[in-house]
């Protein structure tokens, strides 16, 4: 057995392989889950528009925020942990002049929680300095990771952008664009991502289009971003989706449109109508308000009962409760109350108050749920630990009966591709029945939106699209069906590696 010597410690190489990948799994769980991206280029306070818009995109991201900027000349940037409203002020917005700005917040896992881990990461290298945000998640990182550092690369940061970042300063090609779909190339998995140097602003989607990524005008100045909402605060004009596979590049002699991938079928990801985005958003021509609204119908039809009063849980079951509300007939009534002034952090009572975390957030408005038969419309059901705080709340506040509905298809899988969710093991609806969900949770009754009806209510993206008549609809709804359109790493070895890490 070969063994690797340094002073007392004598470690086997089969060990060290286990280590390495022990620190794989790290990686994996500290990656970039559900951030938010924007770039701006033409603008003489470039950075001042990206602050505003990561304000519309905070919702995908609260752990850290940051602002890279050009003059021309050299880059800039601003790095914290915190809000954006926390971070950025007049004085350090003055420290970041220029006409080219790329913004990132990014969202709190449960791994890691570090400053470098925040985004946009800027280096300099050989053919100057360079920029990157990214949104999204790629399942070789680690093997290219491992690859480099053999090689002799040194990483600073737990991150998959990182990876990108080494992959486009290693590049052969002459030109930032070259290098940019050089480097993506190798990669597998979801991005959107805007990379800057000093004269030039890139923005990529994968050839999925997994995670969204939208162009925006504003007078000369061009802006790309994760969500249309951001487009709305600096009034800027929504022009069009980057479409799966696409690679915009904005310099000095304008915008144009390259294709540097292999064309695959599209796969957006399904969970940003359900959930994620925000409802004033529009991804792929679909609005996610009016989204939300069908699959509220939807679930009306296909899971009605006998009530008096429609209650959604915001934010985000709202626009379903509408449209169940609407669909069925029953009255539509704000039943819970949420609080949009919860801090990140809090301190609990020493004496013990039930369903405490729940309570910071929502609380019940008893004028609506006591003695009336209540439909409670949510986006999904995860671990159904919240869910069941949240009916035991409504009971308490004197409900005579509580019937859930869920405007998606039950939770199966974890996202592998850019949104945090827990492992299989943790997921309720990936290891018991309706009916077990349904008593653990406290309903009387139980529904979910089934798989067709999600895909009816998106279904008008695929058509505005084009991208009908392709099996899938355009979309990745693999958290919901365990069809994965991107490779994984096999379950099996997830397990063996665990029990290695245990």
């Amino acid at each position: 057995m070969t063994k690797v010597t340094e002073g007392r410690v004598s470690i086997s190489r089969e060990i060290l392989v286990t280590m390495r990948r022990r620190l794989s799994l790290l990686r994996a769980t500290f990656g970039p889950r559900m951030c938010g991206v924007i770039g701006i280029f033409g603008h003489p306070e470039a950075s001042n528009l990206a602050y505003l818009g990561l304000h519309a995109l905070q919702h995908r991201g609260q752990e850290s925020a940051g602002i890279v900027s050009s003059d021309g000349q050299r880059l800039r940037w601003v790095r914290e942990m915190g809000l954006v409203s926390e971070i950025f002020d007049a004085d350090r917005l003055a420290r970041l002049p220029g006409f080219a700005a790329i913004g990132h917040v990014r969202y709190s896992t449960a791994g890691e929680s570090s400053l470098k881990n925040a985004q946009p990461i800027a280096v300099d290298y050989s053919g100057g300095s360079l920029a990157i945000a990214h949104n999204g998640n790629l399942v070789n990182a680690d093997e290219i990771r491992h690859r480099l550092e053999d090689e002799g690369s040194i990483f600073q940061a737990t991150s998959d952008t990182e990876v990108i970042l080494h992959l486009i300063a290693r590049s052969r090609e002459v030109g930032l664009p070259e290098r940019v779909a050089d480097a993506l190339r190798v990669v597998r998995g979801a991005y959107s991502l805007a990379v800057m140097s000093e004269k030039m602003l890139i923005a990529c989607r994968d050839p999925m289009g997994v995670r969204p990524m939208a162009l925006g005008r504003h007078k000369d100045t061009w802006v790309v971003a994760s969500e249309t909402c951001a487009f709305e605060l600096i009034e800027a004009e929504y022009v069009r989706d980057i479409d799966p596979g696409e690679m915009i590049i904005i310099d000095e002699t304008g915008l144009r449109s390259v294709r540097p991938f292999a064309a695959e079928t599209p796969h957006r990801c399904a969970f940003e109508w359900v959930y994620f985005a925000r409802p004033d958003s529009t991804i792929g021509g679909l609005s996610v308000y009016s989204a939300r609204e069908a699959m509220g119908r939807r679930l009306a039809k296909e899971h009605g009962i006998d009530a008096d009063v429609v209650v959604p849980v915001p934010d985000s079951g709202v626009a379903a409760a509408i449209g169940y509300a609407r669909e069925s007939g029953i009255p539509f009534g704000q039943g819970l109350m949420r609080s949009h002034y919860v801090g990140r952090t809090f301190i609990e009572p020493s004496q013990s108050i039930r369903h405490f975390g729940v309570k910071l957030k929502l609380s019940p408005v008893r004028e609506v749920l006591a003695g009336k038969r209540v439909v409670v419309v949510d986006d999904s059901i995860v671990r159904g630990t919240t869910s069941r705080k949240i009916i035991g709340m409504i009971r308490a506040a004197g409900a005579k009966e509580v019937h859930m509905r869920i405007s998606s298809p039950p939770t199966i899988g974890p996202c592998h591709y850019g949104i945090d969710t827990p492992s299989r093991e943790e997921l309720i609806a990936a290891n018991h029945t309706q009916e077990e969900i349904r008593r653990y949770v406290g309903c009387d009754t139980l529904g979910y939106l089934s798989i067709e009806g999600l895909h009816s209510a998106l279904g008008r993206s695929a058509e505005k699209d084009g991208e009908g008549g392709q099996g899938n609809n355009g979309l990745c709804d693999a958290c919901f069906t365990n069809k994965y359109p991107i490779a994984v790493v096999p379950a099996a070895r997830l397990r063996q590696l665990r029990l290695i890490t245990a």
